[in-house]
């Protein structure tokens, strides 16, 4: 989290002043982490890590109207507008061009009683929440950039620790975990799971570089913001990492994270359901890769044996195989929702 200019700057951990234009490019990943990814040969995960997807601008004011510029550098994509839970608007970012979001409170607020507001929410309703969403490319993300707030002479603030959940989640994976397959980001399963357990998300999701490097072992393991972490991992290492590079890697991380934090669940979710386990050929590589994976991350929980990890077996968690995306391996909305009911209930038996 960064507070800059009086705002609060969620599941960023830099504001990189932008070469493209003014203003400041929200990053999930320290630019040192970043630049270090992909050391032994891909590198997918740098420019993966630099996507602000997951990403939100968060403040308070009293101004009923206000005036918030972004842009997106590279390609465009969806800004979600909420206040609170609650969402107010939906806006499309053009690629390289600044835009100023013009939003309102929502007029029907002020004739409804506060407390109905604010019962089950996890939110205030008074906190503006800026949300980077969905690429319009597909994929895993897009980038955006903060330029300016204007509250027309009011004064704004980050939210109190009353305003906000009390519990943070760190989530790491694929562009499973990043949302892909969900038409806006807070369809995502992690998105679903979270508003049912009150949680707010720390999205580290790399689509397509979920690779268990040690350098974002070791920066997950470092970071001090969260209490609770799940961690999906294998989906894409398969056909690049032999098991037992797989099992090297995914130990460490699950180690470093779950040692350094002892006092905090950690949910391994094991590989959720996806073609390769119905190929035609039972003995195509991916096929054998998912089986193998598999049951190298049951060995690894198990060898482990520690009071604050718990194993999630995938389809416990995706229990209908038509809930995915034409792909295969990706869920649609209706998976994605399905997702984070069943994670939710499977989380919440264990917290």
């Amino acid at each position: 989290m960064v507070i800059f200019e009086q705002i609060q700057f969620h599941n960023v951990e830099e504001l990189e002043p932008s070469t493209t234009f003014s203003g400041h490019i929200l990053q999930r990943y320290p630019k040192e982490v970043r630049h270090r990814l992909g050391r032994s040969g891909d590198q997918r995960g740098r420019f993966i890590a630099a996507m602000s997807t997951g990403c939100e601008i968060r403040f308070v004011t009293e101004a009923p109207v206000i005036r918030i510029t972004l842009s997106a550098p590279i390609t465009g994509g969806d800004i979600v507008v909420y206040n609170g839970d609650y969402v107010n608007s939906v806006h499309q970012l053009e690629a390289g061009v600044p835009k100023t979001l013009h939003l309102e409170v929502p007029a029907d607020f002020a004739g409804v009683r506060p407390e109905a507001l604010r019962q089950d929410g996890r939110f205030s309703p008074d906190v503006w929440r800026i949300f980077v969403s969905r690429s319009y490319l597909g994929g895993p993300g897009f980038q955006v950039a903060f330029h300016e707030l204007d509250t027309f002479g009011h004064g704004h603030r980050p939210p109190l620790t009353n305003e906000i959940p009390a519990r943070r989640w760190l989530a790491y994976g694929s562009s499973i975990t990043q949302g892909s397959g969900a038409t806006l980001h807070h369809q995502a399963y992690i998105q679903q799971a979270a508003r049912r357990l009150g949680l707010d998300v720390l999205n580290k999701g790399l689509g397509g570089a979920c690779l268990c490097e040690p350098e974002a072992a070791d920066f997950l393991a470092a970071h001090n913001g969260w209490e609770i972490a799940t961690l999906e991992l294998g989906v894409n290492m398969r056909g690049h990492f032999t098991v037992e590079e797989f099992t090297g890697r995914a130990r460490y991380l699950v180690e470093q994270i779950a040692v350094k934090h002892p006092g905090k669940p950690i949910f391994l979710l094991n590989m959720f359901p996806n073609s390769s386990d119905f190929l035609r050929d039972a003995s195509h590589p991916l096929t054998v890769a998912n089986r193998e994976f598999r049951e190298a991350l049951r060995s690894i929980s198990q060898q482990l044996d520690l009071p604050n990890l718990h194993l999630l077996e995938g389809e416990t968690i995706l229990t209908d195989f038509s809930a995915l995306a034409g792909d295969l391996i990706h869920p649609s909305d209706y998976g994605h929702i399905l997702m984070g009911q069943r994670l939710a209930e499977e989380m919440q038996s264990r917290l």
